[in-house]
């Protein structure tokens, strides 16, 4: 058979994500550039201040990726050389390499097939006494619920820091965890690179705040003040530029814009995709009750040669992610874990940035069910 045409195929479904910016960005960044601060300043208290305010939380920690923020929220939680962190394997790479980094050990679990998110009762099956850190990933956006096993966390001293990078929206943080933000190019809310945190205290925002900035105790503009500084304990360089804060404070007072025509992009996925035999949309919660979704994932047969039908159509689908405890990187904590295995050969990424319609996805479920009926046939 020959190669589908591409033709008629729209231009935003070309890419599997694309950054979307409202205008404003431009003249944010340059304001901040001739301002001339280029590390932490003003616009990055600011965006703090605000994001705090989104989210109903008394504060929060810009950084300069998720990646680094999940390493200081480690760091702050107390994990160290020979402990254990409790996390799904079905993740980006960025999840584990912050545990290896500071010498802990993932220890991976599978993770429920309709949601690919981890469940209580799994985590609590993998707890050992070298247990420090439990790590959750909201995929796709969708909220992790490990409040049945709280107490017992507690209890044993074990912290949950919640992998958020793909779940930024106006969700209820429970103050049981520390949660870790990216504002990366593809992500809800861009600031071109970057994170946040939100701490669980003021104390562990004192200290994210100190190791972030390589353990110093004072500020920037306390260090110029004076002859001297102190570091008292470790920490990264790990700021978020004035620059990128000043890109997110544009996203953020038009996230709602941009919510809104996520919501209705998964829902259009969702209604074409409905009943169709073969075919298992990932559920990410209830989309627009504070859950914004990041993709749109579906589980298919033979999926393999169903991304490349649709790649060469010009259709921009993908896979998130290949499992990591199959990675070279990972392999002395490689266990089993047949659900991840199996469901990570059928995962598929559909098309998902707000720069698409409704129409758009509609378009592209159409393209998808006649991959399957051209690889089934």
């Amino acid at each position: 058979m020959p190669p589908p045409n591409a033709d008629d195929t729209p231009a935003s479904v070309r890419y599997n994500a694309r950054p979307y910016l409202h205008g404003p960005e431009t003249a944010a960044i340059a304001a901040a550039m001739e301002a001339g601060q280029y590390g932490h300043g003003p616009q990055a208290d600011l965006f703090e201040s605000e994001l705090a305010a989104y989210l109903g939380v008394p504060d929060v920690v810009a950084v300069s990726s998720a990646t680094t923020g999940i390493h200081l929220a480690l760091m702050a939680c107390g994990v160290a050389p020979g402990d254990e962190v409790i996390v799904p394997s079905q993740t980006f790479a960025a999840t584990i390499q912050p545990i290896v980094a500071l010498g802990a050990f993932p220890r991976f679990i599978d993770h429920h097939p309709d949601t690919l998110c981890i469940e209580p009762e799994a985590v609590r099956e993998a707890i050992t006494p070298a247990t420090r850190a439990v790590l959750p990933v909201l995929y796709g956006g969708r909220p992790v619920d490990l409040g049945s096993i709280a107490p017992e966390l507690e209890h044993r001293g074990i912290h949950v820091v919640e992998d958020a990078a793909q779940a930024f929206g106006p969700r209820r943080v429970t103050g049981r965890a520390t949660t870790v933000y990216s504002f990366g190019p593809i992500k809800q809310l861009t600031a071109l690179v970057g994170g946040a945190i939100v701490p669980r205290t003021t104390d562990q925002a004192n200290a994210l705040r100190r190791m972030r900035a390589l353990g110093i105790t004072s500020s920037q503009t306390q260090r110029i003040q004076t002859t001297t500084y102190t570091v008292d304990g470790p920490g990264l360089r790990g700021v978020l530029p004035d620059v990128n804060a000043a890109v997110g404070r544009v996203q953020l007072a038009r996230f709602d814009t941009v919510a809104a025509r996520r919501a209705a992009l998964w829902k259009a996925y969702a209604h074409a995709l409905h009943g169709t035999p073969d075919v298992s949309l990932v559920d990410v919660g209830v989309v627009g009750d504070g859950t914004v979704p990041f993709n749109c994932v579906v589980r298919v047969p033979d999926r393999d040669r169903v991304h490349r039908t649709m790649r060469e159509r010009g259709i921009g689908v993908g896979v998130h992610y290949p499992p990591n405890h199959l990675q070279p990187a990972f392999a002395r904590w490689t266990r089993p874990l047949p659900v991840t295995e199996r469901v990570a050969g059928e995962i598929l990424s559909l098309p998902f940035h707000p720069a698409m319609t409704p129409d758009d996805s509609r378009w592209t479920a159409t393209a998808l069910l006649e991959a399957l009926t051209a690889t089934t046939a």
